[in-house]
C-alpha cells in the first residue's frame, strides 16, 4: 500500500548487512538470515516520528503472511532509520517503545488479531508483540548502545518472528544457539548480557531496547485491542 523507497535504501540495507557480516557481531541466527537472504531491510527518515510508521507496519503484515505461507527458519524483517544519531540510552528506549505502540495501534485500527500464542500484557512472562496475527521479538540497535553487541551506526528494530524460537525448541536447537550467542556476546563485551532470559522466565520487554533495566522497570505499552 505504501510501496515508495526511501532515498536511502540501499545505503542503509548495505551498512546493515556489513554489519551483520562482521565477525565481531554476535547473533548467529542474524548471520544465518543473511546468508539466506532472508534478511529484509526497510530504510526509514527517524526513529522519533512516526512519518513512517505506515510503511512499517505492512512490511510486517507482508513478512507475517509469507511466514505462514513458507514457514522457515532465520527470517529477519530489520528497519533501520536515518536517525537520529545523538539518542541516548533512554531516549532511544523511549522512541523505540512509542514506534511499538504506534504499530500495535494501526494493528488494531486494521482489524488484525492478536497472536493467541502469546500475551499482550508487557508485565506477564509470556508476552510478546504482535502484528498481522504473528508474534514478534524485538531487537533494538543504536550508536550508544552500553553493549557493544548493541551497536550500530544508525537507530534500528529488528523484528524476529516468534514462532521461529518454538521452532528451535522443537527441534532441539534452541539452547545450543542460545548459548553460542551469549558466548560470542561475553567475548565481545567481556561478560554476558544480563538482561537476556528465556520466555516464560520474564517478559521479553525487558530485552528489547538492550539497555539495562532493573526489576520495578515497566514497559510504557498498552494493548488498545479488545483483551479477552
Amino acid at each position: 500500500m505504501f510501496a515508495w523507497r526511501h532515498d536511502a535504501q540501499e545505503r542503509l540495507e548495505q551498512m546493515l548487512f556489513a554489519h551483520v557480516k562482521a565477525d565481531s557481531f554476535p547473533c548467529v541466527g542474524a548471520k544465518a538470515a543473511l546468508a539466506k537472504g532472508t534478511l529484509a531491510v526497510l530504510a526509514c527518515n527517524r526513529i522519533d516520528s512516526a512519518w513512517d510508521d505506515l510503511r512499517i507496519h505492512d512490511g510486517l503484515l507482508k513478512w507475517a503472511e509469507e511466514y505462514r505461507r513458507d514457514p522457515g527458519l532465520f527470517r529477519s524483517f530489520a528497519v533501520v532509520f536515518d536517525g537520529p544519531g545523538d539518542l541516548s540510552e533512554g531516549e532511544f528506549e523511549q522512541a523505540m517503545w512509542k514506534r511499538a505502540q504506534s504499530l500495535s495501534d494501526k494493528d488494531v485500527w486494521r482489524g488484525q488479531s492478536y497472536d493467541e500464542s502469546v500475551s499482550h500484557d508487557p508485565a506477564n512472562p509470556h508476552f510478546s508483540l504482535s502484528f498481522g496475527g504473528s508474534a514478534f521479538f524485538l531487537v533494538g540497535l543504536h550508536p550508544n548502545a552500553s553493549r557493544p553487541a548493541r551497536r550500530f551506526d544508525r537507530p534500528t528494530i529488528i523484528f524476529n518472528l516468534h514462532d521461529q524460537f518454538e521452532t528451535l525448541r522443537a527441534e532441539g536447537k534452541y539452547e545450543g544457539m542460545r548459548e553460542k550467542i551469549l558466548v560470542r556476546d561475553e567475548d565481545l563485551a567481556g561478560s554476558r548480557n544480563p538482561m537476556l532470559a528465556r520466555h516464560g522466565d520474564s517478559s521479553e520487554a525487558r530485552q528489547y531496547s538492550g539497555r539495562v533495566v532493573g526489576p520495578e522497570w515497566q514497559a510504557p505499552f498498552e494493548y488498545s485491542g479488545e483483551k479477552p
